[in-house]
Order: C-alpha cells, then structure tokens, then sequence
C-alpha cells in the first residue's frame, strides 16, 4: 500500500461498486479525494461514511461526465478547494447489454456519452493540473470487454474497445509531460453493474476491492516504471 500524503485525486462515479472501493482505498492511504456522481445525496453519504478515513480530506462533486461543462467545473473545484491535482481515476461507466436490434439509439449513445466521451472530458481538463505536479496519473477503469466482444455487447464493446485505444494514445501524448495513463481491465465483479444485485451465488467473482488493490499497485511504481495496462479475471470461475 503507497503512502499517498499530499496527493489529491478525483474519482468519478465513486458512490458504489468500484468507483467506491478505489476513493476508500486511496483514503486510507491518506489521499485526499474528490467523490464524483450524479446524485447529491449518494454524494454526501459517500464523504460522510470516507471522511476521517486517512490523513487526507475527502469532499464530493456532483457531475454527470456526459457533460465537458460539468467535468470541467469538477476538475477546477478540486484544485481550488484541496490545492492541486495530482490522480485521475476515471471510472464512470454504464453497461446496457442487450442485441443490436434491441438495442435503442439513446442507449446507444447513453453508453458512449459515458464510457468514453466522460473519460476524453475529465481528462483534457485534468491533465494541465497533472502536468504540473512533476508525476500525474491517468487511470481509466476498463472491462475485459475491452478486447473480447460477447453477444448483446455491440454498445458496452465499441465503449470499452475505445477506451483501451484512447487509454493508449493519451498515454504517448502525455508521457513528456510528466503523467502515466494506464488502464484497468476487470473481467467478472460482483456489483451492481448493468442492473445485476450482488450475490451469494456469484462470489466465485471479482470483489470491487479487488480492482481498487490493482489501482493502489499501479500508483505504487516508481516514477521511471509504467505498468500500462492490468487484465483481472476471477482464478477459478464457474464452469459452464
């Protein structure tokens, strides 16, 4: 576990699941954090329950990532109230799986608004604040859907396939600049993702810790070492 003292980080959509799990375990190591959602209220009990977690200050931002204004006023938020930015971790994400003829044209563009037009917004707004604390990080939360298409994943697939390519790019457009992109890429978890209710039958899955420990690791690397991309995948899932 790094010691995060003085770092400052934004979590989007960070009220439950993953997003949750990453702003608890940069909290604990003693981050200050920007809990992000669209839900004020989801917001305010997420700081409550974080706040005193670790040495640093957790507050909470309300935004809707499909919106550059809204990303944009969260970028500059945190730095105005907690000093600087140095952790982006993009983790907003929405699953509709269904076939592509059922598929509708607003859910189709619900899904690429927010897995990858939400990731391109935070992060050109984010990246002059990461540049300038001398070792920014960029960590989009992925989907091994990112590079294996399934049957009913026409709109969650091109997200995802997209945002592997854009995490690759950005991270050779801003390796001089001082910040590291990477990319998390986690098979099954048990959340709450695409309408599903975690349960017992289903814990030969990923927990959402899981994936947190994965972007605690990366940000444990030296600054001369750049772990690109993790794939996770449950060791043993069920046979079917």
């Amino acid at each position: 576990m790094p010691d995060l003292t003085g770092k400052v980080a934004i979590v989007t959509g960070s009220t439950k699941g993953i997003g949750r799990a990453i702003a608890e375990h940069l909290a604990r190591a003693n981050a200050s954090v920007m809990v992000s959602s669209r839900t004020p209220a989801t917001v305010d009990e997420v700081v409550a329950r974080l706040s005193g977690t670790g040495a640093g200050t957790v507050m909470g931002a309300v935004c809707d990532v499909r919106d550059p204004d809204a990303c944009r006023a969260m970028v500059e938020q945190t730095v105005s109230r907690l000093g600087r930015l140095d952790i982006l971790v993009n983790n907003a994400g929405i699953g509709i799986i269904k076939p592509l003829t059922e598929l509708t044209v607003d859910e189709w563009r619900m899904q690429i608004d927010v897995n990858l037009g939400g990731v391109f917004y935070c992060t050109k707004a984010a990246v002059p604040h990461l540049s300038r604390t001398g070792d920014g990080w960029i960590i989009n939360v992925g989907s091994l859907a990112s590079r294996n298409a399934f049957a009913g994943g026409t709109g969650y697939n091109a997200s995802k396939f997209g945002l592997l390519g854009m995490t690759e790019a950005t991270m050779l457009d801003v390796r001089y600049a001082d910040i590291r992109v990477s990319i998390v890429m986690p098979g099954s978890v048990d959340t709450h993702f695409a309408g599903r209710t975690p349960a017992e039958e289903r814990t030969w899955r990923l927990e959402a810790d899981d994936c947190a420990l994965a972007v605690l690791q990366l940000l444990s690397y030296p600054k001369e070492a750049h772990v690109s991309r993790v794939e996770m995948r449950p060791s043993q899932p069920k046979r079917g």
